[in-house]
């Protein structure tokens, strides 16, 4: 492991709010202004260290809750921090292929969430069916991979349906065009990886961290 990697929990909440806010900034300049977007200085050190990042972004519906509107972003440690996280905000508003490109009309009424996340690590298990075991739901995310497939889903997407972990792995094999019990075959790597998770509350709203875990229980487990 490259130890100069951002580790999630270096993230103090400022620096997580600031990285939210600089999504939305780049997307704005580039949507607004025609501006290719800058990496702006002054900014903490390890924000220049290699660093994995996602972009969401939803649209805010009337009752208050939220549809997807765009989600993109780097499982491996190519870029820094910051232009990880400036890059996946621009793709995830103007080059998802599930979406048309953002318009001016809606950056008003989207919000933005940026996943800062840790190194995937890979699952070596010689009994598969003790892969699920290994995974905890409200904390890690998935990758899958064999061959030339590959899919990732966030830790946020099982809390959002309620799934277990079997479930959850189901739905990886799934996103990578393999097979929902792809994850039994030891010829398909499996690996987890955590996130934290910084969110507007309002368009350009205060940004605060979600529990992912508190969300689950709440969501799914009624407790």
């Amino acid at each position: 492991m490259d130890r100069n990697i951002v580790d999630p929990d270096e993230l103090t909440l400022e620096e997580g709010r600031l990285l939210v806010r600089i999504a939305r900034k780049a997307v704005e300049e580039k949507l607004l202004h025609g501006i290719k977007p800058s990496i702006p200085t002054d900014l903490p050190e390890k924000f220049s260290r290699p660093g994995m990042t996602f972009t969401t972004i939803e649209t805010l519906l009337p009752d208050g809750t939220t549809t997807l509107r765009g989600c993109i972003g780097f499982l491996a440690p190519i870029y820094s921090l910051i232009e990880a996280t400036i890059r996946s905000a621009i793709e995830a508003a103007f080059n998802d292929p599930r979406f048309p490109p953002l318009s001016r009309d809606e950056i008003d009424n989207v919000v933005f969430e940026v996943t800062v996340l840790s190194e995937p690590k890979l699952i070596e298990l010689e009994d598969r069916w003790k892969v699920p075991k290994k995974i905890i739901i409200g904390k890690h995310g998935l990758v899958i991979e064999k061959g030339w497939f590959k899919g990732t889903l966030l830790p946020v997407v099982p809390i959002e349906y309620c799934w277990d972990e079997e479930t959850f792995l189901a739905e990886t094999c799934l996103k990578a065009g393999l097979s929902p019990d792809c994850w039994l075959d030891k010829d398909t790597k499996i690996y987890f990886y955590y996130g934290r998770v910084f969110k507007e509350k309002t368009p350009r709203g205060e940004v605060y961290e979600r529990d992912m875990n508190k969300e689950y229980r709440l969501r799914c487990l009624k407790q």
